[in-house]
C-alpha cells in the first residue's frame, strides 16, 4: 500500500472508532438524560462514521492505476466521494435545522420541553474536545496528501464539534437557567445547522467543479505558462487546458518552436518542459505538449 493510502487510511479509521464509540455515548447519554438534542448530536455522529466508511472505499478505488477503461486514472472518484459527503452533511444540516424550528414552533406555543440530565451536558463537552482533535488531525493529514476527500471528512468533524458545542450551550442554558430557558437547545441547533449547510454547500460546490472539468485558477494558469516561458526557444504558448483529476492535475497546450529545429532537439525541449512542470505540480501530473512550428 503506498504511504499517501497509509496515512488516508490511518487517520479515517481512526475518526470512525471514535465516531462509533460517541454514537454509542451520544445515544445512551440522550436516552438517560432526556435530551432530544443529544439523541440528535449522536444521529451526526452516526453519518460522520458512513462517511468514513466512504472515504476508505473510495480512497482506495481512486488510487487504482490506469487501466484500460480509465486512462486517466480514477481520480474522480475521490471527487465523487467528495460531492457524497457534502450531500450527508446537507441532509445532516436540514435535519437538525427542521428538528430545531419544531421545537421552538412547540415552545412559542407553550409546550414545556423537556430538561436534560446532566450526563448529556457531559457528553456534549466530551464530544467537542474529540471532534475538534479529529478534525485538526484529519486536515492536517488531507492538505499534507492533497486529498479533497479527507479535507470534506475533517469538516464533517468539525460540523459534530459545532454541533455539539451548540448542543452544550442548550444543555446547559435548560440545566442552570430553568424550564423557561429549555428553548436554547434548540435555538442552538438551528444555528449550527446553518453553519453546516453552508459547508456543505461549499463542498459541494467545489466537487461539482471538478467533476465538471471546470479550469484550474487562473494564478495557477500564469504560473504554468511562468514555468514554460523558462524555455527561451519557445516563442508562444496556446490553447492552454487545465483541470483537477482527484489530487492530480491535468496540464494540456500547444507549444510554437522553430520550424528547422530537428525533431530529437524539439523533443528534449517538450521533455525538459514536462519535468518541470511535474517538479512543480507533482509526479502525477498528467502533461500533453502539442509542438509547433512557428508560423
Amino acid at each position: 500500500m503506498k504511504t499517501r493510502e497509509k496515512k488516508i487510511y490511518r487517520v479515517t479509521i481512526a475518526g470512525s472508532i471514535v465516531n462509533l464509540l460517541l454514537l454509542v455515548f451520544k445515544f445512551v447519554a440522550g436516552i438517560a438524560g432526556h435530551s432530544g438534542a443529544m439523541i440528535a448530536d449522536a444521529v451526526h455522529s452516526l453519518s460522520d462514521f458512513i462517511t468514513d466508511v466512504i472515504v476508505v472505499i473510495f480512497v482506495r478505488v481512486s488510487s487504482k492505476p490506469e487501466d484500460e477503461d480509465h486512462a486517466f486514472g480514477h481520480g474522480k472518484y475521490e471527487t465523487l466521494a467528495t460531492q457524497l459527503i457534502g450531500m450527508a452533511l446537507l441532509g445532516v444540516g436540514l435535519l437538525l435545522g427542521w428538528s430545531g424550528i419544531e421545537k421552538i414552533w412547540d415552545f412559542m406555543h407553550g409546550k414545556t420541553l423537556d430538561s436534560p440530565g446532566s450526563i448529556a451536558l457531559w457528553a456534549a463537552a466530551v464530544s467537542i474536545l474529540m471532534k475538534e482533535l479529529m478534525y485538526q488531525w484529519t486536515h492536517w493529514v488531507g492538505k499534507e496528501v492533497d486529498s479533497p476527500a479527507l479535507i470534506a471528512n475533517a469538516w464533517h468533524h468539525r460540523s459534530d464539534a459545532l454541533s455539539s458545542i451548540g448542543t452544550l450551550t442548550g444543555i446547559g442554558g435548560a440545566i442552570f437557567l430553568g424550564k423557561q430557558w429549555t428553548v436554547l437547545d434548540p435555538i442552538a441547533a438551528v444555528v449550527v445547522s446553518i453553519f453546516i449547510m453552508v459547508t456543505a454547500l461549499k463542498l459541494m460546490a467545489e466537487a461539482s467543479d471538478e467533476l465538471l472539468e471546470k479550469s484550474l485558477p487562473a494564478d495557477v494558469k500564469e504560473h504554468i505558462q511562468h514555468i514554460v516561458g523558462r524555455d527561451t526557444e519557445v516563442c508562444d504558448i496556446h490553447h492552454l487546458r487545465t483541470r483537477k483529476i482527484g489530487n492530480r492535475m491535468a496540464i494540456e497546450m500547444h507549444l510554437r518552436l522553430r520550424g528547422d529545429m530537428p525533431l530529437a532537439e524539439a523533443h528534449d525541449h517538450a521533455s525538459l518542459i514536462e519535468k518541470e512542470l511535474k517538479k512543480e505540480f507533482g509526479s502525477m501530473t498528467h502533461v500533453m505538449l502539442h509542438l509547433e512550428p512557428i508560423k
